[in-house]
């Protein structure tokens, strides 16, 4: 029962109690441990500083610490351990590597399925980094160990991928300001798609909100656009550059590619077409002269800045 109020295994109390002290302490005339609310009080702490990314070991000293103290608890509650502004290589749920320490409680908060602590911890990296370094730091290696462990359980942690995509998706759009109108009539937009039949969007809505806060005008096509929207929406706009997303090889067309470079708009001897952007793994190195594919959302947003300064 405790364990599900806590949104943590079992598992994970037993391991705590052993290593760490943090568990029952009370015992019935029969022997029985029975948790107190001291020792309830000690575990829920414990459970908020290690979804905050703080390391077990660490995290139960200060529990032990808070619960014992009311006025140590408010210092426990806004010390910051010695590797938050570092990297951490410490065990945790999933096999995350060398990250930024919040990369560690996202991923405690996520296969507990802790909504709030995935709220509060996107949000507060995107306040503490900035959206750009939020996004390549601590929200990407914690998708990429989350899409590793259930492409190598046999589809467990589909929910856990789920609920994190979920949140890093709010907290994205939720970090993008209005949308911004053009500089001038004829000064077009950035378009935004998914290849026919790709579905990851959250690259996308990473730029989209980049793009957003540098006051660029851009707009969001979304999810496995077909051949025939992206056409129509391209000579609608007029963009200055589009920009397509493909995860997966199957998805990623080369013909699509050489479509859309091909597209021109415009009075004849004064014709212009768009600048191609490619982002995502599953296009090829091999793609035709002048589509360009920059290394991350930090170069993706100066690659589409200047495009739209020299438009």
């Amino acid at each position: 029962m405790l364990a599900r109020r806590l949104g943590v295994s079992p598992m994970t109390l037993r391991s705590w109690d052993r290593r760490y002290g943090i568990g029952p302490t009370a015992r019935t005339e029969g022997g029985h441990r029975r948790w107190t609310a001291a020792d309830v009080a000690t575990v829920e702490e414990m459970c908020r500083l290690t979804a905050t990314g703080i390391p077990p070991a660490d995290a139960a000293r200060a529990a032990r610490t808070a619960v014992a103290s009311p006025a140590a608890e408010a210092e426990a509650a806004t010390a910051t351990p010695p590797a938050a502004a570092g990297r951490s290589r410490a065990a945790g749920a999933l096999p995350l590597g060398d990250v930024r320490l919040e990369c560690r409680g996202l991923a405690r908060a996520a296969v507990r399925l802790d909504a709030p602590a995935l709220e509060q911890q996107l949000t507060a990296a995107v306040e503490r980094y900035g959206l750009t370094v939020a996004w390549q730091e601590v929200m990407v290696p914690t998708l990429h160990a989350v899409g590793r462990r259930w492409a190598s359980s046999d589809d467990q942690y589909v929910e856990v991928e789920h609920l994190l995509a979920w949140h890093v998706s709010t907290v994205l759009r939720r970090s993008t300001p209005p949308a911004a109108p053009a500089a001038s009539p004829g000064a077009g937009c950035v378009l935004l798609a998914c290849a026919p039949g790709e579905q990851h969007t959250l690259a996308l809505e990473a730029l989209h909100a980049a793009l957003g806060r540098e006051g660029l005008p851009v707009r969001m096509l979304g999810a496995a656009l077909p051949v025939e929207a992206l056409d129509a929406a391209v000579r609608r706009l007029g963009p200055v550059a589009v920009v397509l997303w493909a995860q997966e090889s199957a998805r990623a067309a080369p013909s699509l590619v050489r479509h859309v470079a091909g597209l021109r708009w415009g009075m004849k001897g004064t014709r212009r077409g768009p600048a191609v952007l490619l982002g995502g793994p599953g296009w090829s190195r091999s793609q035709p002269a002048g589509v360009l594919r920059p290394a991350g959302l930090a170069q993706a947003v100066e690659v589409l800045r200047a495009l739209y300064a020299a438009g």
